[in-house]
């Protein structure tokens, strides 16, 4: 009897009588994006067991496309994506990056008889189909955290919903044609989009702000926390803050609250300086001649706000030069760097009122305790998982690729063989990985490199390489590269007259390109705080970018094991929970909202390895556990101070 196959006891389940006992897989469901019931963990679940699928959907965007990206490399069957151009909605570059999936058949309906709207999703595993109808376009929001009503069933060859989906998806094709590079041109040439919503809110978040600047929800938030830290008589405070939330507005709101006669703000780049100081004057609203810098020659230490480099300022002439009481609010920005001389020097130096410390990374690996610095005052704190769930960041899709090695196995990720680093080969893989999971055009990236070497001598390879019809145009920064030149870079960038930057560690921190839209991670990941910073040089938010891609090339290291802790800000010294944390980002589709985070199959292989060798719990490490604790508590911690118990601990 039909009812005796799994599809038929799953209908019997959803549509007769929910007491029947039957395979869950097949039962009839709702998918309404309600915590894991989600239409991108339904598609994803279809995609892996499924030997053929066919989409009919008439919008699509990158976003998501970047969001369920490994699922679609990865699978191997037959597959049709039918699409529109219904309200000229979809954007060139999204069908340009369709057209980069070797193994999905894109087909455009011209949407005669009426507009094309169609949201449906087919799948087939050899005797049965599967589907899944209903409200859901293509598009992140729709497939995450939009209210939708889908409904997703089987039914076997013969069913009548069989024939009536394939009679559907034929038609469709009959009426449609192949996606093509010609066609793609001619609707960039003559498309006319209607601006969506979500399009007026992205506009109106980047216009220039008009009259006095007022706090958002998280800054008032932590304003409101400084000043309770303040009227108890408290004079430090430290304030955390992930890399992209706007906390040297943040600073700039303190500071015109507190209204200070005479404000330090100290930073170790001139480029972080130059943009505090023009974000303070929108805020505080001051004369140009109220605000000073120092900065090597420049020596302006008498205006009534006061824009210092570290290095200019903690020079001892400088410091003996300036009386001790001069400011009344000091501002330190990256302050988890006040462990340097320069630093303990400028401050043991001066006697403020109130002296305010800002970062996003606060953990430190010099035994310097920051906290203890600021008196264990931390009245507010925000880290990069608790921001991305509040929407203040760009969401990310995270891609783990394996590094390249040549077909007898021979590893070219050897950080200290040059040669190896610029072969032809891994150039050309490189470029491959970057047709696969990144941007077809208007790239705005950077490279993280191994060294200064490769950076230069991959740009100018790289330089030499057509991608997608179009030369490519890169440039390397280091260290020794002036401001100028460096500033130059990022305005290039922006405009779109370069599409990557190469550097070594320049951009690790401090340094904001709003615009940077994908992130190429070239060298090993030694440091989970260093890849956290790396990864927030693309997690502002800007005009146009809805998210950031990141591609990182995974070769066999033994501390790969630092990806998924920093991705998923883990610190529980257990590699149990780490890769049930990978598990559920690949199960579910999605993390801290509507990021992602996929490995292809080998690196995922490398990384679990890595976790099942690494000693996360080693002496060493509980040690620096007790240790990092014992910093934030000032005081050695007991048991209920764990992090999971802990109320300090916001992400």
């Amino acid at each position: 009897m039909i009812f005796d196959s799994p599809v038929g006891q799953g209908a019997a389940h959803g549509f007769l009588d929910h007491s029947v006992t039957s395979d869950q897989l097949y039962h009839p469901k709702l998918i309404i994006n309600d915590e894991d019931n989600t239409m991108v963990r339904a598609i994803k679940e279809e995609l892996g067991r499924s030997d053929r699928f066919d989409f009919s959907v008439a919008f699509i965007s990158a976003s998501a496309l970047g969001l369920l990206k490994q699922a679609l490399v990865d699978f191997t069957g037959q597959a049709t994506i039918i699409t529109s151009t219904y309200l000229d909605f979809n954007e060139p570059n999204m069908f340009r990056e369709l057209l980069t999936m070797d193994n999905v058949e894109v087909r455009i309906h011209p949407g005669t008889h009426g507009g094309f709207h169609a949201k449906g999703y087919v799948f087939t595993q050899g005797d049965s189909l599967s589907a899944i109808v209903g409200s859901s376009n293509f598009t992140l929001q729709a497939l995450t955290t939009n209210k939708e009503w889908n409904l997703r069933f089987s039914a076997l060859p013969e069913g009548d919903i069989t024939y009536q989906l394939q009679d559907a998806i034929n038609q469709q094709r009959s009426e449609s044609f192949p996606l093509t590079e010609e066609w793609i041109d001619e609707y960039e040439r003559t498309r006319q989009p209607r601006v969506s919503p979500a399009t007026i809110i992205a506009l109106e978040e980047e216009e220039a702000p008009v009259g006095r600047i007022e706090p958002n929800s998280m800054q008032q938030e932590a304003l409101e926390e400084i000043w309770k830290v303040r009227t108890s008589g408290e004079k430090r405070a430290l304030v955390v803050s992930a890399t992209g939330t706007g906390k040297t507005i943040l600073a700039a709101l303190a500071a015109r609250e507190i209204d200070p006669g005479r404000l330090l703000f100290i930073v170790h780049r001139e480029q972080i300086l130059n943009k505090a100081m023009s974000e303070f004057k929108m805020v505080l609203d001051g004369d140009d001649e109220d605000f000073g810098r120092m900065v090597g020659a420049v020596q302006q230490p008498d205006r009534k706000y006061v824009f210092a480099m570290e290095r200019t300022l903690s020079r001892p002439e400088t410091l003996a030069s300036i009386p001790s009481d001069s400011f009344d609010l000091i501002i330190i920005d990256e302050v988890h760097r006040a462990g340097a001389a320069g630093y303990n020097r400028i401050i043991d130096h001066f006697g403020p009122s109130f002296l305010l410390g800002l970062t996003a990374t606060p953990e430190r690996t010099d035994d310097f305790n920051i906290f203890e610095l600021f008196d264990y005052n931390v009245p507010y704190e925000i880290r990069l998982q608790a921001a991305l769930e509040a929407d203040m960041l760009a969401p990310f899709n995270y891609y783990g690729v394996t590094e390249y090695v040549t077909e007898t196995g021979e590893k070219k990720d050897d950080p200290a063989d040059l040669s190896k680093l610029v072969a032809p080969e891994r150039v050309h893989y490189i470029l491959e990985m970057l047709r696969k999971y990144g941007f077809p055009r208007d790239v705005k990236g950077l490279m993280l490199c191994s060294g200064k070497e490769e950076a230069h001598e991959l740009s100018r390879l790289l330089n030499e390489q057509e991608f997608n019809g179009q030369l490519l145009r890169t440039v390397a920064l280091t260290g020794e590269s002036s401001v100028e030149e460096r500033e130059t870079a990022m305005r290039e960038l922006e405009l779109g007259n370069l599409d990557y930057i190469l550097t070594r560690d320049i951009f690790n921190e401090g340094i904001d390109i709003p615009a940077v839209n994908q992130v190429v991670m070239l060298r090993n990941t030694q440091s989970s705080i260093i890849f956290t910073q790396q990864l927030g040089r693309g997690l502002r938010k800007a005009r146009g970018k809805d998210h950031l891609r990141v591609i990182d090339f995974i070769g066999n290291y033994q501390n790969n094991f630092l990806i998924p802790i920093a991705l998923f800000g883990d610190s529980s010294l257990n590699p149990d929970i780490i890769k049930e944390k990978m598990i559920k980002a690949q199960t579910t589709g999605v993390i801290a909202g509507v990021s992602s985070v996929s490995f292809d199959e080998v690196s995922r292989r490398r990384v679990l390895e890595s976790l099942q060798t690494a000693k996360l719990d080693s002496m060493h490490n509980l040690k620096k556990a007790v240790r990092d604790l014992e910093y934030r508590l000032g005081r050695l911690p007991m048991l209920i101070d764990s992090p999971g118990s802990t109320p300090w601990i916001r992400s």
